[in-house]
């Protein structure tokens, strides 16, 4: 079995050290989790976070996927997606990890597990790790309209039906948009259980 995690910015996997998934499976992150840990792939489509990537100079040494923007000229060592898909970076880093063995064929993911994916904030305030930092909102701006987001994930899960998902939450009774309830390769866990499953603190 092959297994990735594509792991959000939601509040929810704060509690789980993502270093220590690398054991089990390859990484697919998004935006800012370059700044705390390298994964295996990093995923960002907003162009923002791509010249404050491309100032770090972190693609220099790991592998960071966008899609083609002509702003980019003269940024080196980007990896650009065929066609853009015009989504979130969330579920185009889903996408990826879902697809990769269209860009190589020795990668391909059967299970796959979702982290950060939480749709919604606390008492309707944004529901981002990296909020108040550099190309956020603020912690006290409301909370991003999640339809797309939702939408767009379940295009992937639903296109990808030999493949098995599953999303991590804080607690089994947290939002889950209606479009994902009904999908028969998508798995819920807590964070607890899968802190356990994989045996990690």
């Amino acid at each position: 079995m092959s297994i990735a995690f594509v792991i959000g910015n939601g509040t929810s996997r704060k509690p789980i050290d993502l270093n220590q998934l690398k054991t089990f499976g390859k990484i697919y992150a998004c935006n800012a989790v370059y700044r705390e840990m390298n994964p295996d792939y990093l995923i960002a489509v907003d162009s923002k976070m791509i010249t404050e990537i491309n100032r770090s100079q972190y693609q220099i040494n790991h592998e960071v996927w966008t899609n083609p923007n002509k702003l980019y000229k003269g940024f080196h060592k980007f990896n650009y997606f065929k066609e853009p898909l015009g989504w979130s970076s969330g579920p185009t880093a889903l996408w990826l990890a879902s697809n990769h063995k269209e860009y190589d064929p020795h990668i391909d993911h059967n299970h796959i597990f979702i982290l950060g994916f939480d749709y919604r904030g606390s008492g309707g305030l944004i529901n981002n790790l990296y909020a108040d930092t550099e190309n956020y909102k603020k912690s006290t701006d409301p909370e991003t309209y999640h339809g797309n987001w939702a939408r767009q994930t379940g295009i992937v899960i639903q296109r990808n039906y030999t493949k098995k998902y599953t999303r991590v939450t804080e607690f089994k009774s947290d939002y889950c948009p209606d479009g994902l309830q009904q999908m028969g390769n998508l798995n819920h866990m807590t964070v607890q259980e899968f802190m356990e499953y994989f045996k990690i603190s």
